[in-house]
């Protein structure tokens, strides 16, 4: 994963017909294309709604970094678990 960002209907469109990432800046209330200040664009490869169609998975060719820290994504610091542990009961996922 490299970012998790907020999308409403809006943005999804956005998204969906540009075939650029486009999220809803809750702090500041207005929306942002991934890119347009940084450099470091998010090229929409697929789209998939979650079972609950309440989640969006947006796989992309990302260009430069996805986090605003510069880091290739948001989620290398701070990792609090990591695999889980050779304990862990089988999933029927």
């Amino acid at each position: 994963m490299l970012m998790l960002g907020w999308m409403d209907d809006e943005a999804l469109h956005r998204t969906l017909t540009t075939g650029r990432c486009t999220y809803w800046s809750r702090s500041r209330r207005e929306y942002w294309v991934k890119g347009d200040t940084s450099g470091h664009f998010q090229w929409v490869k697929s789209v998939a709604l979650d079972c609950d169609a309440d989640t969006v998975l947006v796989k992309v060719d990302q260009v430069g970094a996805a986090c605003h820290t510069g880091a290739r994504t948001c989620f290398d610091e701070d990792v609090l678990l990591k695999d889980g542990g050779s304990d862990a009961p089988a999933s029927d996922q």
